[in-house]
């Protein structure tokens, strides 16, 4: 069987859709990457769905899941014609879907992804792997993070403890030992994208200079920082449902700041709260991966807040930052069609080990 899958990711920050064809003959590589944006009108129609749920109907949910199902395909051949790749050289897809809902605290805890995994096996002639989540949460878990496993494959030392962060729309820490945990920290770039797209009509604050134009406001950040997510023991996970512009705004009536200070102690929100995870954690090093390494000033902030400890991009181990995630979807399937665990419950909170995500296969 062929050890060549691809991998597809695509976040809470909606920042587009990143694609992995990783080889897995000889340890773990990835021979070709690409993001691909989301057409503006089906990124409009994903932001509207996860941003007001209540009205969203039946028929804009269903149209939206084809949709996306057709949009991965299309990324998944532009992948492989990039590549100079054939669909008969690729064993499997793993494709983690858009997640447009995460309540893992309700008395019955659910997390939905869209994107139909039907349309991308059809369309692409290609084994696909999704819904990787519900069978963590089915045994109790969080369903969240299922990435630290990955982590734990490319970038576990035996000598040494280390962190691995990666910074999405929402931060999360992987500790890497001899028990290996992981949780979601809190916002990531979310926040601070949702707060200059609705200021200044920009999708993302470049090498974070908006932020750096600005003054940290050490008030509204101690307000960011009372929330009682912050203070939750792991496991934990959370998402836009909490971490949203709604939420930024609650924060800031009692503050009048200028924009960009808000943009600032934004920033400062993710460099601070993830800096005490990882000290809590006791890393002895730090790897960043995710869409935060491009924030020149997100990353300038961290090493100094973590100083000494070495802060490094997951380039320097061997592995695009900009990539973890989805070649971790493209392991993630390799583990469900090897009937191999793909969950940490030491992560999760789960109370077994158990393969993740449901095999499509396509016609014949």
């Amino acid at each position: 069987m062929s050890e060549l899958y691809v991998g597809l990711m695509s976040g809470t920050s909606l920042d587009g859709i990143d694609a992995a064809l990783v080889d897995f003959s000889n340890g773990i590589h990835v021979v070709h990457a690409l993001t691909a944006d989301f057409p503006q009108d089906l990124r409009d129609r994903l932001a509207a769905i996860i941003d007001g749920p209540q009205s969203v109907s039946l028929d804009m949910l269903g149209e939206t899941d084809a949709w996306l199902g057709e949009t991965y395909a299309g990324v998944v051949k532009r992948l492989l014609d990039e590549a100079g790749m054939t669909r008969e050289a690729v064993a499997a897809i793993g494709c983690h879907g858009q997640t447009i809902r995460h309540s893992p605290d309700l008395a019955h805890p659910f997390t939905w992804q869209l994107g139909d995994p039907n349309r991308l096996a059809a369309l692409t002639g290609l084994v696909t792997v999704a819904d990787f989540r519900r069978m963590d949460m089915a045994y109790g878990g969080q369903g969240a993070p299922l990435v630290p496993a990955f982590h734990q494959a490319c970038f576990g030392r035996d000598d040494e403890v280390r962190a691995v962060i990666n910074i999405g729309g929402i931060s999360n820490l992987t500790r890497l030992g001899k028990t290996v945990i992981g949780y979601d920290i809190g916002p990531g770039n979310g926040l601070m994208n949702e707060w200059i797209r609705e200021r200044r009509g920009e999708p993302f604050d470049r090498d974070g200079e908006w932020a750096s134009s600005g003054r940290i406001s050490e008030s509204l950040l101690a307000a960011f920082l009372a929330d009682p997510f912050f203070s939750r023991p792991p496991p934990r996970s959370t998402g836009r449902e909490h971490f949203n512009l709604a939420w930024v705004k609650r924060h800031i009536e009692r503050y009048p700041l200028d924009d960009a200070d808000v943009q600032a102690t934004l920033l400062a929100l993710t460099a601070t709260s993830i800096a005490k995870e990882c000290r809590e954690a006791e890393a002895r090093r730090v790897l960043v991966c995710g869409g935060g390494t491009r924030n020149v000033a997100l990353m300038k902030a961290l090493e100094r807040e973590l100083a000494p400890l070495p802060v490094e991009s997951t380039g320097q181990h061997g592995l695009d930052p900009d990539f973890v995630e989805a070649a971790a979807f493209a392991w993630l399937a390799q583990q469900r069609l090897a009937s191999r665990p793909g969950n940490l419950p030491s992560v999760t909170g789960a109370t077994q080990a158990a393969p993740l995500g449901s095999v499509y296969l396509p016609g014949v």
